[in-house]
């Protein structure tokens, strides 16, 4: 899966993830030149698109999305879940050029963490649209990637993750933990 973590510019680290009646509610979000919102079932279509595409989904635990079945029930998957699935649409042009989000989340104590994820549309590539940012309140965000994704491996390390020294079940294992 490829995955990285993103700069936020209009969301503090206090203003992140809010629980509320026991659901997290993630506010949308804005950089430079993407927008991010909560992918909904009105996005089915501009999903399906983009999970169509095998380079996209090649370091996915997805296969390519075949119809707009499918683009609903990736969609229904997120909504249901702890986690969350934003749409990465283009400033310019409201195009989805992407997703991000947070996976598996957990509390232990004190610690906050969860596994973030994101995928991008090939002609977006390289693009310096991936970089560091906000944390949305965890203490730790972790990352599995495939070891032949060469390009997220590359991305992890500058954006500062620790690269864990043995594969984790066939992946290569990632964490990084907010200071302070």
């Amino acid at each position: 899966m490829k995955l990285f973590q993103i700069k936020i510019i209009s969301v503090s680290e206090t203003e992140g993830v809010k629980l509320t009646n026991q659901r997290l509610e993630y506010p949308p979000l804005h950089t430079e030149r993407i927008n991010l919102r909560i992918l909904n079932l009105v996005d089915a279509e501009a999903v399906h698109r983009h999970f169509s595409d095998e380079e996209v989904t090649r370091y996915m635990d997805i296969d390519p999305c075949k119809d707009l079945k499918e683009a609903e029930e990736i969609i229904q998957f997120h909504i249901d879940d702890l986690g969350c699935r934003w749409g990465m649409f283009d400033k310019g042009t409201d195009e989805l050029i992407g997703t991000c989000g947070y996976h598996y989340l957990r509390r232990e104590d004190e610690e906050f963490t969860a596994e973030i994820g994101f995928d991008l549309s090939k002609a977006y590539w390289g693009q310096g649209l991936m970089y560091g940012g906000s944390s949305m309140g965890l203490t730790t965000i972790d990352a599995t990637v495939e070891p032949e994704n060469a390009r997220s491996i590359t991305l992890m390390e500058r954006l500062g993750f620790e690269r864990d020294t043995e594969l984790r079940e066939q992946f290569v294992y990632f964490e990084l933990k907010r200071n302070g």
